[in-house]
């Protein structure tokens, strides 16, 4: 099968992915002066008086806005609003078929970060949650802070907290089998763009010991003259020795290899040098940092990547479903650390101890509990911290 000719055939013969589809009937004059005028009228007035109800009487309780500037977009880069669209359509897809939630894709025209803050900033009181997708490194970073900041509502960059927490599950029952302990391993992440960032701090939050990140300079340490500001605030917390060096001299006796860089960035040589039951999360897509049978034949215990036709594929539709459809049932107006610490929690427990393998780190995409799962761990943490409307404290 040609699946890039596929893809193409598909989306001309759709035109688009989704559709919106009438919640109500307006088959008669009874039904469209409910619907529309004058009847409408009546829930915007209760609106007017208490914005709150708009999350009661609009579809805004379980919509999330899908958003991207087109400057990262899958592996191609910065290709551009128009054609991020096909993206941000099929995250929508995603949102409704596995979580059950409403979502609207929007590719905005800028690259500069006031703008983009300030035009979802306009665009919030439609929706229940933000979705931020594709967007480069490390704007990406100030676009998500600086609408955490001014937003009652979630926002979520995916690409960022959505790789971390399914990273995390992974290793949660990784480790289970190779009786290590989070505290006690040296990770090494390369690629120390959005994603590589957020699964370092994700990591750490859960303990892990001493993670090195790698860019295309070689290993990030205080002062490297290649890196930039974001990469320079995680040597405060990261790379522990201050080692310097390249991604092979990072990779020796490390326990676990996490890449989110470009394909063959990783040789067998690299896989040989490192601990004992060595874990090689090779993400790169298509191609990853090193084929997956490459990595075994050269020792490692345990092998996942982005692709879905090898075991353990690292996928985020494990996450962002299930987190926004938790996060929107609780009416909460953040999503936390801890609420993602729980998302990566709930998705390890999917599989019991005796499920866990080598080739099975992670639950099927498609086993229905997990977006459920993912769902309820991520309302109660909402409930238990209290990040939710101040409607819904005294409920």
């Amino acid at each position: 099968m040609d699946i890039k000719k596929l893809a193409v055939e598909k989306h001309q013969e759709w035109r688009g992915k989704i559709e919106i589809v009438s919640r109500c009937q307006v088959t008669n004059g009874d039904e469209l002066s409910v619907a529309y005028t004058p009847g409408v009228a009546q829930p915007c007035l209760e609106i007017e008086k208490n914005p709150e109800r708009s999350f009661e009487l609009t579809r805004r309780s379980n919509l999330v806005a899908v958003i991207s500037d087109g400057t990262a977009v899958l592996g191609l880069g910065d290709i551009g609003p128009e054609a991020a669209m096909p993206v941000m359509e099929g995250k929508a897809v995603l949102l409704k078929e596995f979580g059950g939630v409403d979502a609207v894709p929007l590719c905005l025209n800028s690259k500069d970060v006031d703008e983009l803050v300030r035009t979802i900033e306009m665009l919030a009181p439609s929706f229940g949650g933000i979705n931020l997708e594709d967007i480069s490194a490390p704007r990406c970073f100030e676009v998500e802070k600086r609408l955490k900041e001014k937003l009652s509502i979630p926002v979520f960059h995916d690409d960022q907290h959505g790789t971390a927490i399914v990273v995390s599950a992974a290793l949660i029952n990784a480790l289970k089998l190779t009786d290590k302990r989070f505290e006690d391993v040296t990770i090494v992440i390369n690629g120390a763009g959005a994603a590589g960032i957020a699964i370092a701090k994700h990591l750490l939050s859960f303990g892990a010991g001493n993670v090195i990140l790698c860019d295309r300079g070689g290993i990030v340490y205080d002062g490297a003259p290649y890196i930039n500001e974001a990469q320079q605030k995680m040597t405060s917390v990261t790379n522990r020795k201050n080692q310097t060096g390249t991604l092979a001299d990072a990779m020796k006796g490390a326990d676990i290899f996490i890449g989110v860089s470009r394909p063959d960035m990783v040789t067998a040589d690299m896989i040989k040098s490192m601990a004992r039951q060595p874990i090689v999360f090779a993400m790169a897509n298509p191609t990853p940092e090193i084929m997956p049978d490459a990595a075994k034949k050269a020792g490692a215990y345990i092998v996942g990547t982005g692709r879905s036709d090898f075991p353990n594929q690292v996928n985020n539709v494990l996450a962002f479903p299930g987190i926004f459809k938790g996060a929107l049932e609780a009416g909460a107006t953040d999503i936390t650390e801890g609420m993602k610490r729980a998302a990566s929690l709930a998705i390890a427990s999917v599989l019991c101890d005796d499920e866990i393998a080598a080739d099975c780190v992670l639950p099927n995409p498609f086993d229905k509990r997990v977006a459920l799962q993912v769902a309820e761990a991520v309302k109660q943490e909402a409930i238990r911290e209290g990040v939710i409307r101040e409607a819904l404290k005294n409920a």
